[in-house]
């Protein structure tokens, strides 16, 4: 009974966070959205025993791609008023997308209904008692660890490229010039004034 009740909230919860990140006007609360989906979407997880993807949930996602959007969307110059104009335009082909993705979960849906997936002769079967996390770090670093590295080096590539796109050049910015600040002397940052009584302050 509770384990039912956790799922319906855990689910009811993805769902309208989810809504709620594609509906919202402000950029920021979307992200904000987006990482009570990822929480909630690790509990899911959690109930189902696959606590590795929970981890990798909270840590991951909230952790690093959640705050990375929270970064971008805060430090560039972005001009939202200017994104949403051409939302009429993307109308068609994201509602597109959206029924191609709903097609494929019924026909997962119907396939996993149909009984259990027979794996093939490469695929060894776990044992039970060994925990998930084991099982699939086995995998990671022995069978596909070329694979793993291959996704390093593309979060990797897209770490850099949120770095360059945060330190582009944008006009009416001051910037800062270190080798200036450490050359200057304190004789040239104070200024000893032997001001007179009863008269004002020379700037």
């Amino acid at each position: 009974m509770i384990q039912a009740f956790a799922f319906y909230l855990f689910a009811f919860a993805v769902l309208f966070s989810g809504a709620m990140t594609i509906s919202s006007r402000n950029p920021v609360h979307s992200v904000l959205w987006l990482i009570f989906a990822f929480f909630n979407a690790a509990g899911l997880m959690l109930l189902v025993g696959a606590e590795f993807i929970a981890m990798l949930l909270v840590i991951v996602y909230v952790g690093a791609v959640s705050v990375l959007f929270l970064f971008v969307v805060m430090m560039l110059n972005i001009d939202f008023a200017e994104l949403r104009q051409g939302f009429v335009r993307y109308l068609w082909p994201g509602l597109a997308l959206a029924g191609a993705l709903a097609v494929e979960m019924f026909v997962a849906v119907g396939a996993w209904s149909l009984g259990p997936i027979e794996l093939g002769r490469r695929a060894a079967p776990i044992n039970g008692k060994t925990p998930n996390i084991e099982a699939i770090g086995d995998l990671l670093y022995t069978r596909y660890l070329y694979i793993f590295e291959g996704a390093g080096l593309v979060l990797l590539v897209a770490m850099i490229g949120a770095i360059v796109l945060t330190h582009r050049k944008r006009g009416g910015v001051k910037p800062q010039n270190v080798a200036r600040q450490v050359a200057r002397r304190p004789q040239d940052a104070v200024r000893m004034v032997d001001q007179p009584v009863g008269q004002g302050v020379e700037l």
